[in-house]
């Protein structure tokens, strides 16, 4: 296989990064025990290690030498792999000069600690807990888009980090033209009943360990190398993680009830982790290893669990491997599957929320982040605005700080400006399917029949094989010819849920 790393000083640029990828690697591997392994009193030394960790990270990325030689080759004729290089590490050089090395050991520090409050929290239902550390994490969040600059806004800076090239006039009109369209739609289908509101399998109780083997059952179906490459593990909150191309780890969760809510979700998961795993090998160890934006990321996952998870074909595949390890099965059918998976009404929880109803749940936390950034909305004024935003778009009221303001983990991470691309993905997801069926014209009768690797080898193409080398905006374009489009998204739930 032809090296994709040719310019010598391109070579000595990856033999130094090396040892910055080290720390990355050491520091996913320290993220992911503290979700799935690490016992509670546990974080007063791992949030002082990876905030060490952090501020290491970033004095080799700053050195000197480093920095000299990312601009030398600047100045060098590079293939695109190359030039993809320097526009990484030039972009986390910006990054990493913007922040002073007590903001980062700060920040790492206050994340750890915020993480394990908002777990408690959320458990006792009192917001309370957790407001200090949200307070803290509006206050180092604006510090960080003061320190990161910008054109027009202060949430701008957040949105580049996740999403590069992402601002906020890129969003405005998506998010106005959501909550326009989706209303009617889902009135419309409320009215309609062709999909239900509720099912009687989303009160079903499962055993958890029959669950855990139906998960494994489909991850094998997919083709996840689970023991080779990859795990399966519990967590409070699903999540991917990747140490590198061949090491990448997915959680999901138990609640003992309606199985669909931890089986999506490692359907979601397996979505991110495919994009990881299907990058070029040659990448190993580089800048251009691993998924280029969490848009990016989003769409692959979005992808599977709705696109593929959601649908009558993946129903009727995963049927059997259902009803051999959930008795109450028998007593439905694979129709009666495929409307659980596709229950439709406004519902609390954004992880559960269903396709119809799941962008109202990002627009009222982008509108909430906007405030909280622009504005400075402080932490106790957050969740009655939740509230009274949930109402708006959704008609329903939370009644407790867990369904409400305290479902999710992000803030806690202080990934302020992330929530966004989950819409950006959900988006994209819909223009993938358009684009893969008329490649693959019997895409969904492959579904049914289980045959995943063409699917693979098309996203794999398309999207996986480049890891990093465009910037997300010039892959979509080079792959698809357009950008994020919401007209694609509209249609589909026009097409399935009223046609």
């Amino acid at each position: 296989m032809k090296e994709v790393f040719q310019n010598e000083v391109i070579k000595q640029i990856l033999l130094k990064y090396r040892t910055i990828w080290a720390i990355g690697h050491a520091q996913s591997v320290l993220g992911w025990d503290m979700e799935v392994n690490m016992p509670k009193e546990g974080i007063t030394e791992r949030s002082v290690a990876q905030g060490e960790l952090s501020v290491l990270n970033q004095k080799l990325i700053l050195d000197e030498k480093f920095v000299e030689l990312v601009e030398k080759a600047e100045g060098e004729e590079l293939n695109d792999y190359e030039r993809g290089v320097v526009r990484v590490l030039k972009r986390s050089i910006k990054i990493a000069k913007a922040f002073p090395p007590e903001f980062v050991r700060e920040m790492s520090e206050v994340r750890s600690k915020a993480t394990m409050v908002w777990e408690e929290a959320k458990q006792k239902n009192d917001f309370k807990l957790f407001e200090p550390y949200l307070d803290k994490i509006i206050e180092l969040s604006r510090k960080a888009a003061d320190y990161l600059g910008y054109d027009e806004y202060p949430y701008d800076a957040l949105l580049d980090l996740y999403e590069e090239g992402l601002k906020t006039r890129d969003l405005d009109p998506i998010f106005e033209k959501l909550e326009k369209e989706l209303k009617p739609i889902l009135d419309k289908i409320l009215e309609e009943w062709k999909f239900p509101k509720e099912h009687p399998l989303e009160k079903e109780k499962y055993d958890i360990e029959a669950m855990k083997k139906v998960n494994l059952e489909v991850l094998k179906l997919f083709g996840y190398p689970i023991g080779t490459r990859g795990r399966l593990d519990v967590s409070p909150h699903p999540f991917t993680t990747e140490f590198g191309i061949k090491d990448v780890r997915i959680t999901t969760r138990y609640e003992g009830f309606d199985f669909k809510r931890t089986l999506l979700a490692v359907v979601h998961e397996f979505g991110h982790a495919l994009y990881e795993l299907q990058q070029d090998e040659r990448f190993m160890f580089s800048p251009i290893a691993g998924g280029v934006s969490l848009g990016i990321h989003e769409s692959q996952s979005r992808f599977w669990e709705n696109i593929i998870g959601r649908s009558r074909e993946f129903a009727e595949l995963v049927y059997p491997i259902l009803r051999d390890n959930l008795p109450f099965i028998s007593n439905y059918t694979p129709e009666d599957i495929y409307y659980y998976f596709n229950t439709v009404r406004p519902d609390f929880i954004r992880v559960e929320a269903d396709e119809v109803t799941y962008n109202m749940h990002i627009l009222l936390r982008y509108k909430l982040e906007k405030l909280m950034i622009n504005e400075g909305l402080r932490a106790s004024e957050v969740a009655e605005l939740w509230n009274e935003e949930m109402e708006r778009l959704l008609g329903i009221r939370p009644k407790t700080y867990s369904e409400g303001v305290l479902q999710d983990i992000h803030w806690a991470h202080a990934t302020i400006g992330y929530f966004p691309t989950y819409t950006l993905g959900t988006l994209l997801s819909a223009q993938i399917r358009t684009y893969i069926t008329k490649d693959i014209p019997d895409f969904y009768e492959k579904v049914q029949r289980g045959e995943f690797e063409p699917i693979k080898e098309w996203l794999r193409e398309k999207v996986h094989k480049y890891g990093s080398v465009y910037p997300p905006k010039e892959l979509l374009e080079r792959s698809f010819g357009e950008g994020v489009n919401p007209e694609y998204f509209i249609e589909y739930l026009k097409e399935k849920y009223l046609g």
